[in-house]
């Protein structure tokens, strides 16, 4: 359950459809909308006033009465990250881009993704009903595993949250691949067995799969076949499969988002 959900706004569209949906997430868990707009202090006097004129219309249309917006002057990143610690909110929501822009540019997004103390949900789909279908990265990381548990959190009870790890085994005989390929099947049984116990009742349905291969692909096609929404990753783990390859990945798809993303560290 989330309870303040913080809306970074850029003045683009993608800002707007980030705003649905952090919308469609406030009625959905009862929270507190507040959305910011860090201005450029070159700009002039004229040009801020126009965005807030613009960031108005945009309250007044997409998100719920009571929302709150605030505009400060900054460093895009450490004005997020920092109005994030001093209004206490749980959740963080962007617009991708798939072009390059100063306020969410590489650096800006890797630098709130990297110290983002909440889940950071990237929003990339011009559509605001709520989650259906969901694939979340699992690994043994501890980081993996907190992924999966406020990516439950964050779905209706309607949806389906699927959980995919991904491996590749060590060189041998077909019997000594398949023999592999049972034993991580027995693991991720029994770890979905266990964090299944940590989660609250009337949730989302949690199904899991084990395959073989390299795990970019493994996700993309996953992505595909179920029809995901959303893509849930961790930012980094302890795993040795976490450090080789979870934190790129949530790189990579932080940048070329198929879908929404929710990152948690």
């Amino acid at each position: 359950m989330f309870t303040h959900i913080l809306i970074a706004h850029d003045l683009r569209d993608t800002a707007d459809m980030a705003l649905c949906r952090a919308t469609q997430l406030a009625r959905q868990h009862n929270a507190k909308l507040t959305l910011l707009h860090v201005l450029d202090p070159n700009q002039s006097s004229q040009q801020h006033e126009q965005a807030q004129q613009t960031l108005d219309r945009s309250l007044t249309q997409y998100a719920p009465s009571g929302s709150e917006l605030r505009m400060l002057s900054g460093k895009p990143s450490e004005v997020v990250l920092q109005q994030l610690q001093e209004l206490g909110c749980d959740l963080l929501v962007l617009g991708a881009h798939h072009q390059r822009h100063d306020f969410f540019s590489g650096t800006s997004l890797d630098r709130i993704a990297r110290n983002c103390p909440v889940p950071l949900l990237l929003v990339a789909r011009n559509d605001f009903q709520p989650y259906q279908r969901a694939l979340s990265a699992i690994d043994f990381s501890l980081c993996a595993c907190s992924a999966l548990g406020q990516g439950y959190r964050l779905l209706p009870a309607a949806a389906e949250l699927h959980a995919l790890h991904v491996f590749e085994p060590d060189k041998g005989t077909p019997q000594q691949m398949a023999a592999q390929l049972q034993i991580q099947q027995a693991l991720i049984d029994q770890l979905l067995h266990d964090e299944a116990q940590n989660l609250p009742a009337g949730g989302p349905t949690i199904s899991h799969s084990v395959q073989q291969g390299g795990i970019l692909r493994g996700l993309q096609e996953q992505l595909k076949v179920r029809r995901s929404e959303l893509l849930v990753l961790g930012s980094h783990g302890r795993s040795a499969l976490s450090q080789a390859l979870l934190g790129s990945l949530a790189q990579h798809f932080l940048h070329k988002a198929p879908c929404d993303i929710f990152v948690v560290r």
